[in-house]
């Protein structure tokens, strides 16, 4: 069992070794993916999962999750080289076992994926508590919102760094190409165009590194959120 104060012992670790897991009296590797800046810097009552990167597994990823407590937050120590195709399997078994388990259930419980936060050098964290990952194309969810009344479904389609792109369901709308750089900037000037009510529908190339996907969430989260809100469905195609 992991004590509550883990997450300031993990911290040390950081700035000399990215992050180094210790389980089974075995030193294992993780390389955690960097962000600018992250709006969660501590996390209480927690335990770990590791999905570790590995050569010489078929699939090169190894998910770790003896130390999970069910009543406890969880942090997902997740390598920043694997691809989505390769990690998001990984991280789906580990929200069924949140989500079908209810002896010891707490439901005020959490899910985060810890990174380094190069604005202070240590761990961040990016919480996943309520994401349903859908593998598989946005097209038909994004079709129905033709038959919403003042909905309008904005999707980013972020095929890599340098190519995303953001279309929106109103008439004669344009997709609007755009890079990981200015992805904040064309959000918010899409957004100040739509009167209505909102949403922000997410979908990932499977082939993207877990450090492009965190990079990307990154940003995101410095959204304000007012009259829109981000769907929950995340879409790896």
């Amino acid at each position: 069992m992991y004590p509550t104060n883990l997450t300031n012992q993990m911290k040390h670790l950081v700035p000399l070794l990215c992050l180094f897991c210790f389980f089974s009296c075995q030193k294992r590797l993780v390389e955690l993916p960097e962000v600018s800046k992250s709006n969660i810097t501590e996390v209480s009552d927690l335990s770990p999962a590791y999905i570790f990167y590995d050569e010489t597994l078929p699939d090169s990823v190894e998910l770790n999750r003896k130390n999970l407590i069910i009543s406890t937050n969880w942090i997902v120590n997740v390598d920043k080289r694997l691809t989505l195709e390769q990690a998001i399997p990984k991280i789906q078994i580990l929200q069924n076992k949140r989500r079908n388990t209810e002896m010891h259930k707490n439901e005020n419980a959490k899910d985060y994926y810890s990174c380094n936060d190069r604005s202070i050098k240590n761990l961040g964290f990016l919480e996943f508590t309520h994401v349903d990952y859908i593998l598989g194309s946005p097209s038909n969810y994004m079709k129905e919102a033709n038959e919403i009344a003042d909905l309008t479904r904005i999707l980013l389609d972020v095929h890599n760094p340098d190519a995303i792109a953001i279309t929106y369901t109103l008439a004669n709308s344009e997709a609007i190409n755009t890079n990981a750089e200015e992805l904040l900037e064309q959000v918010n000037e899409v957004l100040e165009t739509v009167d209505s009510k909102t949403e922000i529908v997410l979908s990932f190339n499977k082939n993207l590194s877990f450090q492009e996907y965190i990079n990307i969430k990154s940003l995101l989260s410095e959204l304000t959120l007012n009259q829109f809100a981000v769907n929950s469905r995340e879409f790896i195609y």
